[in-house]
């Protein structure tokens, strides 16, 4: 998989696939810039090495598939600007004729913001053949002359601007979808012992794979009470049950009772690699927060190697001022799990080996 500096960007029109799809409220103000900070690096290389920038994304909070006209671009392009602190020209679609014409008077050092990629059906409904869309594809490469992957986060879906794209353009990952994958391998190949996941949330269905995968690797698993009631209730199998640990008490407590704290405590305290997804229990109130903020805690404190990810840990982490506490937090939920699972991720076999 070739990477963005294998290429010479000076004076070319670089196609930069974001992932900006940040949480927002009614009024689609940004409530977490995560996501934007993290793509900086990249878009700051490409600016002082005089590419023609061109940032596409999309922006769908609720998940629909085809995202609500409200969900526009326009305050990430805000965001862009006073984090940048510069003028983003911004594209009212993100293909046609215009777009195309905007994309082709940029001049060096220059971005260009083109609108949510999914205000288009053909961005995330695949074929009868289960391909993406080619020709809402071929659209999209009419902007570029180099395509950058730098959306982790949903390189597990077979979106046309991931899959598509790359066979029109050439192609390689960003630097944050590099830095991605080379913090993801340490947990997935040869981590430094002893390793303990923590995986927490609530449904088991999204869960079972990563646990039965990472139970392979870990010395220990803690999970949280809610996917242990639903691993009862369902009468769920895993390879290595001995290895799991969850918490005392009762299962779908809001918050994880002293006892279990301690439980986990003692175990993180002996971990030299972890890897953390998801809360325990109802964090969004304070007086339910003691449980996850206190594995937060151990893990910073053991010292340990730590990968953390998903967007309600993420958002806690934030929340609590201690995400630059961790080794890596990945801007990826279900893609990390999924690459971590062994799964292969379209977006990322589309940049090739």
């Amino acid at each position: 998989m070739k990477t963005l500096k294998d290429f010479s960007v000076t004076g070319k029109r670089v196609l930069v696939r974001c992932d900006f799809n940040v949480p927002t409220d009614k009024d689609n103000n940004i409530l977490d810039d995560f996501r934007i900070k993290e793509a900086l690096p990249t878009i700051k290389y490409l600016l002082e090495n005089n590419a023609k920038i061109i940032l596409m994304s999309h922006l769908d909070p609720e998940s629909t598939g085809v995202a609500e006209k409200k969900y526009n671009l326009g305050n990430i392009q805000k965001s862009l600007e006073k984090l940048l602190d510069m003028n983003i020209i911004k594209s009212p679609d993100c293909i046609g004729e215009e777009t195309k014409e905007l994309s082709l008077k940029l001049r060096e050092g220059e971005i260009l913001l083109i609108e949510n990629l999914r205000f288009y059906k053909e961005e995330t409904h695949s074929t009868g053949s289960g391909q993406a869309d080619m020709e809402f594809a071929k659209k999209l490469s009419y902007l570029g002359d180099i395509y950058v992957n730098e959306a982790f986060g949903v390189d597990h879906r077979k979106n046309a601007s991931l899959t598509g794209v790359p066979k029109f353009l050439n192609h390689c990952a960003g630097l944050l979808l590099e830095k991605e994958i080379t913090n993801l391998n340490k947990i997935s190949q040869n981590p430094v012992k002893p390793l303990i996941a923590v995986i927490g949330g609530k449904k088991v269905s999204t869960k079972v794979k990563i646990i039965d995968k990472m139970s392979e690797k870990a010395d220990f698993l803690i999970i949280s009470g809610l996917i242990a009631k639903e691993v009862l209730e369902k009468n769920i199998k895993f390879k290595y049950s001995e290895k799991i640990i969850t918490p005392t008490g009762q299962l779908d407590s809001l918050d994880i009772n002293k006892e279990s704290v301690k439980l986990f405590e003692e175990k993180i305290a002996t971990a030299k690699t972890v890897l953390w997804n998801g809360p325990f229990g109802k964090f969004e109130e304070d007086k339910y927060a003691k449980g996850t903020l206190a594995i937060a805690q151990a893990i910073i404190e053991s010292k340990a190697y730590s990968v953390v990810g998903g967007g309600e840990t993420v958002e806690f982490l934030e929340k609590q001022g201690i995400i630059d506490k961790f080794s890596h937090v990945s801007t990826g939920g279900g893609a990390m799990l999924a690459y971590l699972s062994g799964d292969i991720l379209p977006g990322l076999a589309a940049l090739g080996k």
